[in-house]
Formats: structure tokens, C-alpha cells, sequence
């Protein structure tokens, strides 16, 4: 049996990410590659539209405090979406603000660099939330999540 090309499986949030997620920055869009020609023509920027949603993507930086090596702590995610997403209120005296992805769907893809061979797994979602909200809650109790990440967590192949 051959796997589906582009197959997205879907995931729970508190198995992946046991001690929780927390936004770095901001959130922005994802736009296509553009050219020095591109650019000196002065063709306007394109956002990067999801193949499998048609939603427009956008991007963020969190911090997985559960990953066991250095290099998979900083979670790449793209959220697939009609408006960009809004991150929670912060928290007093914290520096990052922790979130619930919701939607959650993983990919495997194949990295190389050399020889070495690695999988990085491709996370997207729908939308995001503050943890223990009544939205939280819900999702998490019928098993749904909407965010869309990107994890750079690699194993060995």
C-alpha cells in the first residue's frame, strides 16, 4: 500500500507538545519567492496560498520546552487561514505567550544535506488559542486542534 502524496495526519496537540507551545515574536505572512527581476520590475509580493485549503499561510516562531535536543526547541509554525491569526493576551511577566494549536495536522517530509538523511515533520493547523480557554477545552475534549506548524525535529535514517 503506497502512502498518499502530500498526506496529512492529523494530531493531538498534548501529544506532541506534553509541557506546551509558546509564540516567539510575531506572526506574519508567507509569501512566494520573488526574483531580482521580480523585484526591479516592481511586481507586487504574493502570499503563499495552502495547496490542500486554499487559505492563505502564515507564519511564527514558538519555543517547545518537552524537545529533548537544543536544535528541535524553535518550532516553525504555518497557520492556513482566511485572516491572519491573532495570538493570545500575554501573560504578566512572561516573555512568551503560551498557545493551544488547534487543527493540528502533521506531515513527514525527507531532508538531506550530504549524505546525512533526516525527517522533519511538517505541522499545520487552523487557528491557535490561549490555553484553559473554554474554546481550548472544547477542542482538546473532542479531539480537534487548528493550527498548521512546522517542526523541525529530525530522526535519524
Amino acid at each position: 500500500m503506497a502512502a498518499q502524496k502530500n498526506i496529512r495526519l492529523k494530531a493531538d496537540f498534548d501529544e506532541w507538545f506534553p509541557q506546551g507551545l509558546y509564540l516567539v515574536g510575531e506572526i506574519a505572512p508567507v509569501t512566494e519567492y520573488q526574483s531580482q527581476e521580480d523585484r526591479a520590475r516592481n511586481r507586487p509580493v504574493r502570499p503563499r496560498i495552502d495547496e490542500a485549503t486554499g487559505f492563505a499561510l502564515y507564519r511564527g516562531t514558538f519555543a517547545d520546552p518537552s524537545a529533548e535536543k537544543d536544535r528541535d526547541k524553535s518550532v516553525t509554525v504555518e497557520f492556513a487561514c482566511a485572516h491572519q491569526p491573532v495570538p493570545p493576551q500575554p501573560v504578566t511577566g512572561a516573555p512568551f505567550r503560551p498557545v493551544v494549536l488547534e487543527g493540528m495536522t502533521v506531515a513527514p517530509r525527507a531532508e538531506t544535506s550530504g549524505q546525512a538523511k533526516w525527517i522533519t515533520w511538517v505541522i499545520r493547523a487552523t487557528g491557535m488559542t490561549a490555553p484553559g480557554t473554554s474554546a481550548t477545552v472544547a477542542a482538546r475534549s473532542a479531539g480537534r486542534s487548528t493550527v498548521t506548524t512546522e517542526v523541525a525535529g529530525r530522526t535519524a535514517a
